[in-house]
């Protein structure tokens, strides 16, 4: 064989591997998508990753930190990502093109319903707020943009009344950003939907000089239900989820689940759900509020279509899904 050939031969291999290992390795590389660093979405997304890493043959998955359930469904849909966490109402609006995905809506399928999600009112003792209308006047955090804790704070602010532009002096930060204005009593109050304990109040609980406070606010519900469907139930907080906090909280749950595009394939989404729930002791060790992935959640925990994949993992371990 000439050089020339050898060479000219070579040099197609080269063109064909790069072109095609590419494209291979991506179909078992996924990205899940979370949320702030001071929340459980990204502890829980983390170790999530590293059970697919392991136990998967050929999967590599990551991590990634985002605004929350707004952003990884708008990630989701524009391809950028695989799986993320989502709250429930962000979810359903974002499958029916709803308030910020207006006229954009995802093609997002249940993976996984996971645990309840718990909207915490948080402020500190001598702020003068201890009830809902109190924090009218107030400078109050209502989630950081792009976060499902800010869709469901303005349902909560809508049904009370109060106008987060004219009521109150607004800002829009995450749980540890918000946190440290906290301390810093450069706000008096924040919103925060997540797992209990969430890291960052937990934190908070534990500054020198600092006693939490959380606020009842399940009064809300009922006309939060009435406009947007019944996505919230009432939870309870209960009392020393937090040093010093010594009263139980009525509070306000909505589901957090699992999603993926309607694209994964129903081999991929079957091998996640799988691996996830037989590997549920791995991630119960990276955070307690696994512990509330059950499967007599999954048919009741998420109004969105389910991926079939998936179904059919929980379907065969005994779940009836309502026609």
């Amino acid at each position: 064989m000439h050089a020339w050939t050898r060479a000219a031969l070579a040099a197609i291999t080269l063109v064909a591997a790069v072109s095609v290992a590419p494209d291979a390795a991506a179909q078992n590389r996924i990205s899940i998508t979370t949320g702030g660093t001071g929340g459980v979405y990204y502890p829980l997304g983390g170790g999530m990753a590293n059970i697919l890493s392991k136990y998967v043959p050929g999967m590599t998955a990551t991590a990634e930190v985002t605004g929350g359930s707004v952003d990884n469904l708008k990630l989701i849909a524009s391809g950028k990502a695989e799986v993320g966490f989502s709250m429930v109402d962000a979810a359903w609006d974002g499958y029916k093109g709803h308030g910020k995905f207006k006229d954009a809506p995802v093609a997002a399928r249940t993976l996984m319903v996971l645990y309840p999600n718990r909207m915490q009112v948080v402020t500190v003792e001598g702020s003068g707020i201890n009830k809902l209308s109190d924090l009218r006047g107030k400078r109050v955090s209502t989630g950081s943009p792009g976060s499902g804790v800010e869709v469901m704070t303005l349902r909560v602010l809508e049904a009370m009344g109060i106008d987060p532009k004219k009521d109150i002096e607004q800002a829009r930060l995450g749980a540890a950003e918000s946190v440290n204005a906290l301390k810093d009593r450069k706000i008096d109050a924040f919103f925060w939907v997540g797992g209990v304990p969430t890291a960052a109040i937990t934190d908070l609980a534990a500054t020198p000089g600092i006693k939490v406070k959380l606020i009842d606010h399940s009064e809300a519900i009922a006309a939060m239900n009435q406009k947007y469907g019944p996505l919230y139930v009432k939870g309870i907080i209960p009392a020393g989820s937090y040093a010093g906090q010594d009263k139980p909280v009525e509070n306000i749950d909505v589901w957090n689940i699992l999603v993926a595009d309607d694209k994964m394939s129903n081999d991929m989404a079957y091998k996640i759900v799988k691996t996830l729930m037989e590997k549920k002791p791995e991630l119960v060790a990276v955070h307690k509020e696994a512990s509330n992935i059950d499967l007599r959640y999954q048919a009741v925990g998420s109004p969105l279509p389910w991926h079939p994949g998936a179904k059919k993992y929980f379907e065969e371990q005994g779940v009836k899904f309502p026609n």
